[in-house]
């Protein structure tokens, strides 16, 4: 087993037993930045040390590349994110084979954003918006990142195209017109 493999599955099995307990407390949904708007949220079973759960088998499975399928990385990196926990979560998102996944692409975005890091959340943000210009939550976190940095036209602007494709009805317009709102604009 290479060293990166053998790394891999150590990230894996000490963070993912805590990432399933944070995703199956709800630590996966809310609003504003806590994740308004996107798929709806279930919870995961709790594995042993060394495991994951694996969506795709619906139990779970020892941790190595061979048996995680993106989509439970990703799930996994977005608990982890939604939990505070920004290091790991780039860490686990890192590890899904397909790059240009706009959801993983977002969250890595909110991951950088949220660590401190505006600007390159900013890029995540852009590039996952260039596979998917539909995609209302990366929208909704570009808005914020834009008020993060004091550009409230450009909030503004994200708010406008998410009320174009949601309208004023959506999870991701209401929580973004809230920021704006509380910075009074």
């Amino acid at each position: 087993m290479s060293i990166r493999m053998t790394l891999s599955a150590a990230l894996i099995s000490l963070t993912l037993p805590v990432a399933t307990l944070a995703y199956a407390a709800g630590g996966g949904s809310g609003g504003g930045d806590a994740g308004s708007g996107g798929s709806d949220q279930t919870s995961t079973p709790t594995c042993k040390s060394g495991e994951v759960y694996s969506q795709k088998e619906k139990k779970c499975v020892p941790a190595n590349q061979g048996a995680i399928d993106d989509d439970d990385l990703f799930e996994t990196g977005r608990a982890l994110a939604y939990a505070g926990r920004y290091g790991e979560a780039i860490q686990m998102l890192g590890l899904v084979s397909d790059k240009n996944d706009p959801r993983v692409l977002n969250m890595l975005g909110f991951s950088h954003r949220k660590s401190g890091r505006i600007e390159v959340g900013l890029g995540y943000y852009q590039e996952a918006l260039s596979i998917n210009p539909d995609f209302v939550l990366a929208r909704e976190y570009l808005g914020e990142a834009y008020l993060t940095l004091g550009d409230l036209a450009s909030a503004k602007t994200q708010l406008s195209e998410i009320e174009k494709r949601c309208g004023k009805g959506c999870a991701e317009y209401a929580a973004l017109e809230k920021q704006i709102a509380a910075v009074g604009g």
